[in-house]
C-alpha cells in the first residue's frame, strides 16, 4: 500500500478547535480555563489555543506553518497582532496544540472594553475565527462577579431537548431515574450594569463522585434596561434513563468564579420543591420563590385583556364573570353563606388562532389576583397527553397533568377528542372525562379547567357525559377575526418580530388577508396565519439583504423594512399542492452508485434503472409524475435478500428525483400499526402515516396484517386506513410493503384494493453461490480480515453446498453474516490460545483454513427453521 507522503496534495492535518483563555493555570487532560468573556482589570494576556489532528500520526514527522491574528472589531477590523510559527509535528502527536497570546503583563493596561477575535491559519488556509469580549468592571479591587450580576436563585425542572415553556415547568428537588430526560437549571439574575454587556455563564452538572456529567455554556447580550434576566440550561438525553440514581450538584461559574451550588438527587420518583442553594463565601442559603409583581393589579390584568385586538364579546363576558366573582366574594365577606365553591371551569369555543390560549393565560392571572388560584400559570394538554395506550396508563397521565396544572389553569386543547364515540366502551378518553369530573367536583381545588375546540364537536363533548355541563358553567365563543382586525394583528406581529412594513407591503398583506378570509374554512389559522405571513416576509427580507454585494454596509432601516417584493415572494399556496422539486443530480448519482455496488440483484437493478429513466423523461417533458405513477412498491423475497436495503436506496432515489418532499423512510410492522381495541388501530395507523408524509412508509412483513389471529383482528382496519390515505394523499407519500413470496401473494389478494395500489413489484431472488461468496468476502474486508487462499477455497465450496440444499427459509445474506461472525470468533479463539510470544510471529488479521474448517459439507447437520439455516460444529 503506498504511503501518504506520495500524495503531497493531501492535507496533513484536520482542524479540531480554536479556544481562548487568559489564565495560564494547567488543568487535567492538557486543558485550560476556556472562556469568551474577560474583565479588563483581570486580564493580562488573551491566549488562542489552536488544535488539529495529525493525519500522519504514527507514520512520519512533518513541518507546519501556522499564523494567528488578533483583531479589534468595531465597525471595521483593526489588526492587533500577526504571529507566525513554524513547528515540527512529530509522528507521536495525535493532536497538535499551538498556544500563543497577546496583551501586556500588567492586567488592565492593554485590553479595553470591546469586541475582539482571533483568526487561525494553517498553511495559509483560514481554518477558524473565535470572537471574545472584554468588559470593564470599573475596578480591579472588587470581585468581578459583584460588579456585573447578583444571583437571585436557581430552580430545577425536567424536560425534553427543546426545553419547556415557563408556564409548563414543574420544579423538582428529586428526579425520577426512569422518567428523567434533561435536567434544566433556571437561573434568575439581577443585572448590576448600567450599560449593555456580554454575560457568559458555565452551568456544570457533577455526580456524587465529582465527575463532570455535563456542561452548558450560555453567552447572552444583556441590555442596560434589563433589571433582571433569566437563563436556562439543561443536560441529559431525550432517551429516558440517562440519569442514574444518586446525588448530584448543579454549579454556576462566572468569569472563573463559582457563584452557586445547587444539590439535587435522582431516585425512584419525582419530588416537587426547591433545594437550598449554597453560596460560596456566605452562610446564607437562598430559595427561588416566584413573587407577585405588585404593579400587576387586577385592573392592570383587565386592561391587558381590553388591549387585545377584537374579541369584543369575549371581553364583555370576562368582565361580567370577574364582576360576579367579586360579588360572591363580597357576599361571603358580609356573612352570606355560599353552599358551592366559585366555579372557575370554562369552555372556549372557536377556530384555531382566535386567542383562546392568550385569554386562558389572562384568566389564570385574573383568578390569581382575585385570590382564587395560587400560581395562575397555564398547563396546555391534548388527548395524547391524557390518554394511555393500554389499560391502567390513562389515570396516572391525567393525575400527573392535573398536578402540573395545580394552582393554575389546565387548558385541554381539542377536548372533544376525549369523547370520540358513545358506543366505544374501550376508548380511554371516557376515563379521562370521568377523572376530570371527579376532580372538578370533589378535588382539592386550586385549579381551573378550560376545554377548547370547534363549536359542533364541543357540543357533542358536553353531551357525552351528563356531568360535564354542570361542571363547565361558563362558555366563551371566540369568533374568527375580521379582516380589519387581522390587519391590526399584522402590525403587532411586525413589531414583535422587529420589522416594519412599507406602505406597499402593508397594502399587499391586507389583500392577502382579505382573500384568505373569504376562502376560510373552520381550519383557518386567524392570528396564526397572520404571524406566519409576517414571519415569511421577514425571511424573504433576510434573503434579499444577504443577496446584496455588501450586506454589512446597509443602513439599519434597510435591515428592518419589509418591501412589496418580500411579500410578493411569499408562497401562500395551500399545503395540499404537490411538491415541485428539481432533480438533485449529485444525490441521484450517489444513490444509483450505492445500488450498483450491491452484490447480485441484477434484475432489481435493471427495473430501478428503467424506472429512473422513465421518471426522468416525464420530469424533463413537463408531465405530472405524481399523478402518473403510484410509486407504491411491493418488495417480495426470502429472508436476507436485501429488501430493506433496496427500500432505503429507492427512497433516496425518489428524493433525488424530486418526487418526495422530505425523502425520509419510516419503518414499521404490524405492531406499529395495529392496536388492541376497536377504533384505536385507525388512529395508530394514521399517526404512522402522518409521520411518513413526504417520504416512504415501509411496512415489513406486511402480510401479517391479513393473517387473522383471533375473532377481533384489527389488521383489516389498518389496511383500510392505509388504502384510503394512499388515495386521499396521492403523491404526498409512498407505501413500500415487504415480505416472503407465498405470504405476500396472499396479502395482495386479501383485499381488492391492494393489488391495484401496488403497481410496482420487485422480486428478490435468492443469492447464487458466487454472490454469497462475494458478500462474505466483502464482509471480511469491511472488518479488516484477510482470508487465506485455502480458507477462500473452502468457503467457496461451502456456499455452493449451502445453496444446493437451501429451502424457502434460507437466510441468504443473513446466513452469510452468521457464518462470517462464527469464522471470526474461531479466529479470535485460535489467537487467544497462543502465547504472546507466539502471536508476535503471525499476522493477527488473517483467517486461515482452521478457522472455517467447522463448516462441513454434511447435510445431516442442518437445522432448518423459519429463522434461517444452521450448521453443525465440528465437535458435534
Amino acid at each position: 500500500m503506498p504511503g501518504k507522503n506520495q500524495h503531497p496534495e493531501l492535507k496533513k492535518y484536520k482542524f479540531r478547535e480554536l479556544k481562548l483563555y487568559s489564565s495560564t493555570e494547567w488543568l487535567a487532560d492538557n486543558k485550560k480555563k476556556y472562556r469568551q468573556v474577560f474583565d479588563r482589570w483581570n486580564t493580562a494576556y488573551v491566549y488562542a489555543e489552536l488544535s488539529f489532528y495529525n493525519k500522519f500520526f504514527d507514520e512520519e514527522d512533518w513541518d507546519v506553518n501556522v499564523q494567528l491574528r488578533c483583531y479589534a472589531v468595531k465597525k471595521n477590523k483593526r489588526e492587533l497582532c500577526k504571529l507566525d510559527f513554524s513547528r515540527k509535528v512529530t509522528k507521536y502527536d495525535n493532536v497538535v496544540y499551538i498556544r500563543e497570546g497577546w496583551g501586556n503583563k500588567k492586567p488592565g493596561s492593554f485590553w479595553k472594553k470591546g469586541t475582539y477575535c482571533w483568526e487561525a491559519y494553517i498553511e495559509d488556509e483560514k481554518v477558524a475565527t473565535r470572537y471574545f469580549y472584554i468588559e470593564d468592571s470599573g475596578s480591579e479591587l472588587e470581585p468581578v462577579s459583584l460588579t456585573y450580576l447578583e444571583l437571585q436563585g436557581i430552580r430545577l425542572y425536567e424536560g425534553p431537548y427543546d426545553d419547556v415553556i415557563e408556564e409548563d415547568r414543574v420544579y423538582y428537588k428529586t428526579f425520577d431515574e426512569s422518567e428523567t430526560r434533561y435536567v434544566y437549571a433556571e437561573l434568575l439574575l439581577k443585572n448590576l450594569r448600567k450599560e449593555p454587556w456580554q454575560c457568559e455563564l458555565f452551568i456544570k452538572f457533577y455526580n456524587d463522585a465529582r465527575e463532570l456529567k455535563g456542561q452548558v455554556v450560555r453567552l447572552n447580550s444583556i441590555d442596560a434596561e434589563s433589571e433582571y434576566f433569566t437563563l436556562t440550561a439543561g443536560w441529559g438525553s431525550n432517551v429516558k434513563g440517562s440519569w442514574r440514581e444518586g446525588r448530584y450538584t448543579c454549579e454556576v461559574v462566572f468569569m472563573d468564579r463559582l457563584l452557586a451550588v445547587l444539590p439535587f438527587e435522582v431516585y425512584d420518583e419525582f419530588e416537587e420543591g426547591i433545594n437550598p442553594i449554597y453560596l460560596p463565601g456566605a452562610d446564607t442559603n437562598i430559595n427561588f420563590v416566584p413573587q407577585d409583581d405588585p404593579s400587576e393589579t387586577l385592573e392592570v390584568v383587565m386592561k391587558e385583556l381590553d388591549k387585545l385586538v377584537g374579541l369584543a364579546e369575549v371581553k364583555r363576558k370576562v368582565h361580567e364573570h370577574a364582576q360576579y366573582i367579586q360579588f360572591l366574594q363580597l357576599r361571603k365577606e358580609k356573612g352570606f353563606p355560599e353552599k358551592e365553591r366559585i366555579n372557575l371551569h370554562s369552555v372556549f369555543i372557536g377556530n384555531p388562532g382566535t386567542g383562546k390560549t392568550t385569554v386562558a393565560g389572562m384568566m389564570g392571572k385574573l383568578y390569581r389576583k382575585m385570590g382564587l388560584l395560587s400560581r395562575g400559570h397555564v398547563h396546555v394538554v391534548d388527548r395524547s397527553d391524557l390518554v394511555g395506550e393500554y389499560i391502567g396508563q390513562t389515570a396516572p397521565k391525567v393525575k400527573a397533568a392535573i398536578e402540573k396544572a395545580r394552582g393554575g389553569v389546565l387548558l385541554i386543547d381539542e377536548a372533544y377528542s376525549l369523547a370520540r364515540s358513545k358506543e366505544d366502551s374501550k376508548d380511554f378518553g371516557r376515563e379521562v372525562i370521568e377523572i376530570l369530573i371527579r376532580e372538578m367536583s370533589d378535588g382539592p381545588g386550586d385549579m381551573a379547567v378550560i376545554a377548547t375546540g370547534y363549536p359542533k364537536e364541543m357540543a357533542n363533548f358536553l353531551d357525552s357525559n351528563p356531568g360535564l355541563k354542570s361542571r363547565f358553567k361558563h362558555s366563551f365563543e371566540f369568533a374568527d377575526y375580521l379582516p380589519q382586525e387581522l390587519s391590526q394583528i399584522a402590525d403587532i406581529a411586525a413589531e414583535k418580530m422587529g420589522v416594519k412594513l412599507s406602505e406597499a407591503a402593508k397594502k399587499r398583506i391586507d389583500d392577502i388577508i382579505v382573500n384568505a378570509y373569504r376562502d376560510r374554512d373552520r381550519t383557518f389559522g386567524n392570528a396564526r396565519f397572520v404571524f406566519d405571513l409576517i414571519e415569511k416576509a421577514k425571511v424573504n427580507l433576510g434573503l434579499r439583504v444577504m443577496a446584496t454585494e455588501d450586506p454589512k454596509s446597509l443602513e439599519r432601516a434597510q435591515l428592518e423594512e419589509i418591501e412589496l417584493q418580500d411579500v410578493e415572494n411569499i408562497d401562500i399556496k395551500p399545503l395540499k399542492a404537490l411538491p415541485h422539486i428539481p432533480i438533485d443530480e449529485a444525490l441521484l448519482e450517489e444513490s444509483m452508485e450505492e445500488l450498483r455496488r450491491l452484490i447480485g440483484l441484477e434484475k432489481i437493478k435493471q427495473q430501478i434503472e428503467e424506472h429512473v429513466q422513465l421518471v426522468r423523461y416525464h420530469r424533463e417533458t413537463g408531465r405530472d409524475v405524481l399523478n402518473r405513477f403510484y410509486m407504491h412498491t411491493a418488495l417480495i423475497g426470502n429472508p436476507g435478500t436485501g429488501k430493506t436495503t433496496v427500500a432505503r436506496i429507492l427512497t433516496k432515489i425518489y428524493k433525488a428525483l424530486g418526487i418526495l418532499e422530505r425523502g425520509h423512510m419510516v419503518e414499521t410492522d404490524r405492531h406499529g400499526l395495529v392496536a388492541g381495541f376497536v377504533g384505536q388501530t385507525a388512529i395508530k395507523t394514521a399517526e404512522k402515516i402522518d409521520e411518513a408524509m413526504g417520504g416512504v412508509l415501509f411496512i415489513d412483513e406486511a402480510y401479517s396484517l391479513t393473517m387473522r389471529s383471533g375473532g377481533n383482528d384489527f389488521g383489516d382496519e389498518a389496511i383500510q386506513t392505509i388504502l384510503k390515505r394512499m388515495e386521499d394523499n396521492r403523491g404526498h407519500f409512498f407505501v413500500f410493503v415487504a415480505g416472503y413470496p407465498d405470504n405476500m401473494e396472499a396479502f395482495l389478494k386479501a383485499n381488492p384494493g391492494l393489488s391495484s395500489r401496488f403497481d410496482k413489484i420487485l422480486k428478490f431472488e435468492d443469492y447464487n453461490p458466487e454472490d454469497l461468496y462475494r458478500i462474505a468476502m466483502q464482509m471480511f474486508e469491511e472488518m479488516g480480515v484477510v482470508v487465506a487462499p485455502e480458507a477462500q477455497e473452502h468457503l467457496d465450496k461451502y456456499f455452493k453446498f449451502l445453496y444446493r440444499y437451501r429451502d424457502k427459509y434460507f437466510g441468504n445474506a443473513r446466513t452469510v453474516r452468521q457464518l462470517v461472525a462464527e469464522a471470526i470468533k474461531n479466529q479470535n479463539l485460535r489467537l487467544a490460545a497462543l502465547t504472546p510470544e507466539e502471536r508476535e510471529n503471525i499476522t493477527s488479521n488473517v483467517l486461515v483454513l482452521d478457522d472455517v474448517a467447522e463448516f462441513k459439507m454434511d447435510s445431516s447437520g442442518f437445522i432448518f427453521n423459519k429463522r434461517g439455516i444452521g450448521f453443525r460444529r465440528s465437535d458435534d
